[in-house]
This record gives structure tokens, sequence and C-alpha cells, in this order.
């Protein structure tokens, strides 16, 4: 992508593969590090141009277009506190990205948190020019993760979600014994903030929440634990965590919605982490429509509190 002067004006074409995009969430992607309210000042002063002439935020952009785009300091500083990484990859080409992420790192910066996943990839790879999360997995749980090389790859990828054709399937260690016949869960869920501002999910009562439905399997039973598999028909924040919480048994380890005194005595024992995996996907590739079946093995801490456990 053509570099943005600090000290003179750049025009840039617009290619075929961002075309249709609206002029802010266009610029926003092209100005890392720039605020969101100095890119709607220079829209409305109409100091970014278009084929010559001023248009507003919500313009579509199409392939061809000339844009003009005033010279922008962007907050350098910011950026280089963002360290390059990379992650074990589990599919690359050129339109997507599968990682396996590891437990503990945030797809993305805000809450807290400086920066994840999506900025210390587009770090370590500047000449990608198009990286975007397709999903989200929270920080404490590890595996599959899709990131878009191409927009019109991101799109269909999208269109998939909300049609639920990725068959997302979970590994996770609930306390105590899953029961025999709760094969799948349908409970609505509500999202809220508790006093200190951070993101709660629980089971609605009344219109207020979102259909969820979680399928499960038993894996493996122990004498404390039940290994289960979790199969995703939806994808709410918080889902699998809360729908097993509801059904008493909490996943082990998990912080927000499990036993505060048993995950100290299990971080005592070797589980230092919340023990939930996305360990498969399959679904059909977003440009070529070839099935893709890709699986990330259970991380060798995982594997190892398992092995400490006595079958049942």
């Amino acid at each position: 992508m053509t570099d943005i002067r600090k000290d003179s004006v750049t025009f840039l074409e617009v290619d075929a593969e961002d075309a249709g995009q609206r002029l802010d969430n266009y610029l926003q992607r092209l100005l890392k590090g720039v605020p969101k309210s100095h890119i709607y000042r220079i829209l409305r002063s109409g100091e970014v141009r278009v084929n010559k002439g001023r248009v507003d935020a919500s313009y579509r952009v199409a392939a061809g277009d000339m844009l003009r785009i005033p010279p922008i300091r962007v907050a350098e500083r910011a950026e280089k506190t963002v360290p390059a990484a990379t992650f074990p990859v589990v599919y690359e080409d050129d339109a997507l990205l599968v990682i396996d992420k590891p437990a503990g790192v945030a797809v993305h910066g805000g809450s807290g948190v400086s920066f994840g996943v999506i900025e210390q990839l587009r770090r370590a790879h500047p000449e990608w020019r198009y990286l975007e999360l397709v999903h989200r997995l929270d920080r404490e749980t590890s595996g599959l993760l899709m990131l878009a090389k191409k927009r019109s790859a991101l799109t269909r990828l999208h269109d998939m979600m909300r049609d639920n054709v990725p068959d997302k399937r979970y590994l996770a260690l609930a306390t105590g014994h899953w029961p025999e016949n709760v094969k799948q869960v349908k409970l609505p869920l509500y999202k809220f903030h508790t006093p200190d501002g951070e993101r709660r999910v629980k089971i609605a009562e009344g219109d207020d929440g979102q259909y969820a439905h979680t399928n499960f399997s038993i894996q493996q039973r122990y004498t404390e634990f039940t290994l289960v598999e979790a199969h995703l028909r939806t994808g709410r924040t918080h889902q699998i965590r809360v729908h097993m919480q509801a059904n008493g048994c909490a996943i082990a380890g998990d912080e927000k919605y499990g036993d505060f005194a048993y995950n100290k005595e299990l971080a005592r024992r070797g589980l230092k982490r919340m023990f939930l995996h996305a360990k498969s996907l399959t679904l059909p590739h977003p440009l070529t429509g070839a099935t893709l079946k890709l699986e990330a093995p259970l991380p060798p801490e995982l594997q190892k509190f398992l092995k400490s456990l006595e079958p049942r």
C-alpha cells in the first residue's frame, strides 16, 4: 500500500479489492494509528478529495477512484510500542490466514490491552496490505483463529458466519460430572457490564437475550471432571462458558464464571489457565469453495494436566 506522506499530499488510486467500502472505513484501515476524530475532521473540512471533488464519509469508493489525502502525522510512538510477533500457522494463502492462537493473548487491543494478535501480525508483516479478524476468541482461549488477507474473503466469511456455515468445535474441561442427558443447550444470552466496566454474559430472562445454541458430547469422564466437545451452532460472546456454567459445570480455570477458590487449587495442581481450546474448523474456502478441514492440537500444558487426572 502507498505510504502516506507526513509532509505533503498523497494521491492514491483505489483498486478493485477495496471497492465498495465506505470512505471513512477505508481511511481508517489505510491510516493506522490516526484517531477516528482526526479522520472525520479532514473529511468534513474537504481536505480529502475523491476524483478532485468533495465527498462525505458515507461515500463508497470505487475501483479507479483517485483519492487526495492531506499530510498526516501518524502516532509513531504508539505504533512502535506494538512488538512484531508471529504465531503458529495452520493454513495460509493469499486470501486467508488461520493461526493457532496461544492462551493469554488478546486478539486485538482495547479494554485495557494495548495490542493483540491483529496489531502484532500487521507489525510483523508490513507487506500485507490487508489483514482483518474474521471472528474473535477470548483472551484465555487457545486455538484456531481466522484472519482475512483480502476484503472479498472477509465479506464472504462474514456471510458464512451469519449463516452458521463453519463447523467450529472446542474442547473444554468441565468441573464435576457433565449430565449424560444434556447433549444440547439452547439458552438465550444477555451481555452486560459490571460496575467496574468488565464485560459479562448471563442467561437472559424474558425477551432481552440473544438466541444461543451449543451441542455437547462427552469425550472422557474423570473423577472430578468431564472432558467435553462443544460444537457451536451460534457464536455469542462467552457462549460455551456460560452454557456450561448454567448446567452446573463451569470450565476448569475460568476466572469469570468459575469458582475462584477452586481455580486457585487447580493452579497449584498445574492448571494455570482456562481449559478451553478451539480445536477444529471445517468450512468452504471463501473464494474457491474448496473444503478446508483444519485442526489445532491440544496445547502441551492442557495435555499434561489431563494426564494427571484419574479416569472414571
